[in-house]
């Protein structure tokens, strides 16, 4: 039922809304839109980590622990338990399987709005912070992905790069990019590159854990195509379903 229901023409629609179909149908009571919502918590690890390229679809098995912020769990009442990071593929697994403490739970997952699970609810209540875009923008998983998907526009691409900007487009977003959100994207790259060439310290630390894709790969080129990655993965119509 579910897969009839995600895969009809009227859910398939675009959300897009036109002036006179707003007049003549505010609360699309017609369907003659799709639905527009932001992914929940677990669904935008899922999605970072596709795009990327890292996430690793194994079903079932243990509960991991990818990546979160050092000192969470620093209280007096977890001292015969540490948060050891899941090292290999396990770190890569889709966000059902993190492990989860009520007391405290996984940090960018309550960030969008995932509950404490200490109670049932309903539904789930979808808010706008500014914690949820510094979440994708800095959160240590979410800039290893963007390291991913630098590393995958560098190895799956054409080496243009108007094709590498593209490419990692249609990765997070499934569609082409305009002209002049690929402007854009370029405009970002060559400013980043620049930086990263006059200031090769910086792209170190970007560098740091990262197996480059192939051998004399620039690392300054790297560094400022992770730097794209990571805006691609936070763009709203990456985290959001059209």
């Amino acid at each position: 039922m579910h897969r009839l229901m995600v895969t009809s023409a009227t859910y398939r629609q675009s959300s897009h809304i036109p002036a006179d179909l707003r007049e003549r149908d505010p609360t699309n009571e017609l369907w003659a839109r799709g639905p527009r919502f932001r992914l929940e918590a677990e669904m935008i690890r899922d999605v970072v980590l596709a795009a990327s390229g890292q996430l690793f679809r194994t079903m079932s098995g243990p509960s991991v622990f990818p990546f979160q912020p050092e000192g969470i769990w620093n209280q007096p009442y977890y001292q015969d338990y540490h948060w050891a990071t899941s090292e290999g593929c396990d770190g890569y697994r889709r966000g059902l399987y993190t492990f989860w403490r009520r007391t405290t739970p996984y940090p960018s997952f309550m960030n969008f709005d995932a509950s404490s699970r200490e109670f049932c609810n309903v539904r789930r209540i979808r808010t706008n912070s500014p914690l949820q875009a510094l979440t994708a923008l800095n959160d240590l998983a979410f800039f290893d992905a963007a390291k991913g998907l630098a590393k995958r526009i560098l190895v799956e691409a054409a080496p243009s790069d108007e094709a590498r900007a593209t490419y990692g487009f249609r990765l997070c977003v499934s569609r082409y990019p305009k002209p002049k959100e690929l402007d854009q994207l370029l405009n970002l790259y060559h400013q980043q590159l620049q930086h990263f060439q006059q200031d090769p310290q910086a792209g170190a630390k970007i560098m740091e854990g990262v197996i480059l894709p192939a051998k004399g790969a620039d690392p300054s080129e790297f560094s400022a195509w992770t730097v794209v990655s990571n805006l691609l993965l936070n763009m709203d119509e990456t985290l959001t379903k059209e």
